[in-house]
């Protein structure tokens, strides 16, 4: 048969797969450096699923070590934890395992034994497929002889990794058009589509501000409860309308919606981390109880966005630092820092409180 050698998927295209499997509950495979792994999401893991891959070896389920923190399981690593499989775990342990909501109710979730020594790189890698694909950050990981043949008969994804491999990012834009808003009738929605296969991200260009001088801008992580809902346990839909108030009362402006909801978890997580903190813990504990970081978004994004519509320096709107370091370390002048103080009540004020104590927030 004629090899067809632009018809093959790269490798950030089978990355892109190899999320959607993950998400629908179909293993892959990971090779590196001469050694192979099947691995399952374990959010996804279905009984079925969980015999075949015992059939396959030993599996070992690989967390994240702010989950192992919680769980009082040593990592023996500062990328991945892996808990050793008693023979009698079904899927219910081993969500127990990854979930934290029964945590309260059900604490007794040990001794759990770890795995010491020894190649993790692609059990850190499978954890950080299932981050990537917006799933609880734990797998089931099996090491495998003859990838290949077994990828090929049970028509699995194989991702051949290495050390050096970056996702690229190559936001392409789409399509840009005029769009008439409340905060200005001279607005237009630009639409930029990630070359990793994730969501969509959008510029919104308030007026015709000029390329040659900084810009006042902002970088607005979607918020579907406070955006859309309304929700009075965030300040983000209040910082949304007046960021583009703010704009139109200016002239001119960009506010950039980056897709990266519950600072970069996903909608699921998120909600799965406001029930932690009905439980008592604050938004940076019930992430960690998670196992994310206090903040999994890239603010890179947002500046790729901004040199590719001419932009490089920036008024930037924000009452977080780490934004205006972000947008420096990656190519755009941050010329002054504008203040949003807005959105704060009664069902917030523990939330903007962690924000500055933990996370630095300027409140």
């Amino acid at each position: 048969m004629t090899r067809f050698a632009d018809l093959i998927p790269d490798l950030n295209e089978l990355i892109a797969r190899a999320r959607a499997d993950l998400r629908m509950g179909v293993p892959v495979v990971l090779v590196r450096n001469g050694r192979a792994v099947i691995a399952a999401a374990v959010e996804t893991l279905t009984a079925a699923r969980l015999r075949e891959l015992r059939g396959l070896g030993d599996p070992v389920l690989a967390i994240t070590t702010r989950r192992a923190e919680t769980l009082k399981a040593r990592a023996y690593s500062d990328k991945v934890a892996r808990v050793i499989l008693p023979d009698d775990a079904d899927t219910r342990w081993i969500a127990a395992i990854a979930d934290p909501a029964d945590d309260l109710t059900h604490p007794m979730k040990g001794p759990l034994s770890t795995c010491r020594g020894g190649e993790d790189a692609l059990e850190a890698q499978a954890v950080a497929l299932t981050k990537s694909a917006q799933l609880l950050p734990a797998v089931l990981v099996v090491e495998i002889e003859n990838a290949e043949e077994l990828a090929r008969t049970h028509l699995l994804t194989v991702l051949h990794l290495t050390d050096d491999h970056v996702a690229a990012l190559n936001l392409v834009p789409i399509v840009h058009a005029r769009l008439p808003m409340a905060a200005s009738e001279a607005g237009r929605l630009h639409i930029f589509r990630p070359a990793d296969g994730r969501e969509e991200h959008y510029a919104i260009e308030v007026g015709r501000p000029p390329r040659d001088k900084p810009v006042l801008a902002r970088l607005h992580s979607a918020c579907f409860t406070g955006d859309v809902l309304g929700s009075l346990k965030c300040d983000c839909g209040p910082q949304l309308n007046t960021a583009l108030r703010r704009m139109g009362e200016a002239g001119a402006g960009v506010l950039l919606y980056l897709n990266q909801e519950g600072r970069g978890i996903g909608l699921a997580n998120k909600m799965r981390a406001y029930s932690l903190q009905d439980q008592g813990f604050d938004t940076v504990e019930a992430n960690h109880r998670l196992g994310f970081e206090d903040d999994e978004r890239n603010f890179g994004i947002g500046s790729e966005i901004l040199k590719t519509m001419g932009f490089s320096a920036v008024r930037l709107m924000t009452n977080n630092p780490r934004k205006v370091e972000m947008m420096q370390a990656t190519g755009i002048d941050v010329v002054e820092r504008v203040p949003l103080k807005v959105g704060e009540g009664a069902h917030n004020t523990e939330y903007l409180a962690t924000k500055a104590r933990k996370s630095g927030h300027l409140l």
